[in-house]
């Protein structure tokens, strides 16, 4: 999508000097990964791995990552941990929180749950600890039985990950793994735009979990779900054509009419735990901005059905005008002295 859109504005985007505040904003994103209990040794070892691969790739972007779940001394409940982490007033900035559960869920027909050492996490308690924070949220549930956080924590400019599509698929999800694997995997990068993507990273992910359940001729018990547009519906990585969403959940005459124009997607990919060095160059401000353009872009883009070809270019021609304002805004290398 980026891609596209630098095309279209005619930036020059490669070899940007950084302003100073943008490195301090590429170490404000925070990573919270909540190891839930193992059950077994076998899936401790996992699921520490997991959480390290994670680790590994905030070093790499300057994220702060923040465990909760891996300590020996288990003092203080996990689920308090939690809680008091994200009502910290470090929560309250523009940059990115992720939070990433990893471990097993449950399901009882009305409640999804997380399981936790001490009282597991409910999507609902978690959607009441996230009501405060005003940063951009991307919330992933790697858990069997995840599928209603989905709709519990769906809100407009938050991206939601389940590894299942349903509260009933409930054998253990390996979904966990290949998206550690890919966050900041260059061969997950699909638009070759220098840097992976969470809706990339996603799709990859997805795409793996699949081949899996194909070369071991089994019946795949797990279906990975994204919700970024606020309807609490979720796409699966099929409905997908590159990076591209080809179909949205009310498009399908079974499910109710969304509040939202856009297809699922465009927020999590405006997502990047290792920035390429071309992101990294935008201040804050002017990627915030830039955010909200490239997400009205895709918006006219979805309803263009609906305009004549004058109504459409009259509407974008502004909004790609600006984001060329924003592209010039950024010093190139060696301009300076």
């Amino acid at each position: 999508m980026r891609t596209l859109l630098t095309a279209l504005v005619v930036a020059q985007v490669v070899g940007w000097a950084v302003p100073t505040d943008s490195v301090a904003a590429s170490h404000s994103q925070t990573v919270i990964v909540v190891v839930g209990a193992s059950g077994t040794p076998e899936y401790a070892t996992e699921f520490a791995r997991w959480a390290g691969l994670w680790e590994q790739a905030c070093s790499r972007g300057g994220a702060q990552f923040v465990a909760i779940g891996l300590d020996e001394d288990n003092a203080s409940p996990d689920r308090e941990k939690i809680q008091r982490t994200l009502a910290e007033p470090s929560q309250q900035t523009t940059a990115p929180l992720w939070l990433v559960l990893i471990g097993h869920g449950t399901f009882d027909g009305r409640t999804a749950r997380f399981n936790l050492r001490g009282s597991d996490l409910a999507a609902s308690d978690l959607a009441e600890w996230l009501k405060p924070i005003g940063r951009p949220i991307a919330i992933i549930n790697t858990a069997s039985a995840s599928a209603p956080f989905l709709k519990e924590l769906s809100a407009p400019g938050r991206v939601v990950i389940t590894a299942t599509q349903s509260g009933f698929e409930y054998n253990y999800a390996r979904f966990g793994q290949y998206l550690a694997e890919a966050i900041a995997q260059p061969q997950a990068d699909l638009d070759k735009d220098g840097q992976t993507s969470l809706l990339e990273a996603w799709l990859t992910a997805s795409h793996t979990v699949g081949a899996f359940y194909t070369a071991a001729g089994r019946l795949a018990t797990e279906h990975a779900l994204l919700d970024d547009n606020g309807d609490g519906l979720g796409t699966p990585a099929e409905w997908f054509r590159g990076i591209r969403p080809a179909q949205k959940a009310s498009d399908d005459a079974t499910e109710p009419a969304s509040p939202s124009h856009i297809r699922d997607g465009y927020r999590a990919h405006q997502f990047h735990l290792v920035a390429s060095p071309t992101e990294t160059a935008l201040p804050p401000r002017l990627r915030a901005r830039r955010d909200q353009l490239e997400l009205q872009i895709m918006d006219l883009r979805d309803k263009k059905a609906q305009f004549s070809e004058t109504e459409y270019f009259t509407q974008l021609e502004p909004l790609l005008r600006e984001m060329a304002q924003i592209h010039e805004q950024i010093e190139p290398v060696g301009a300076a002295g």
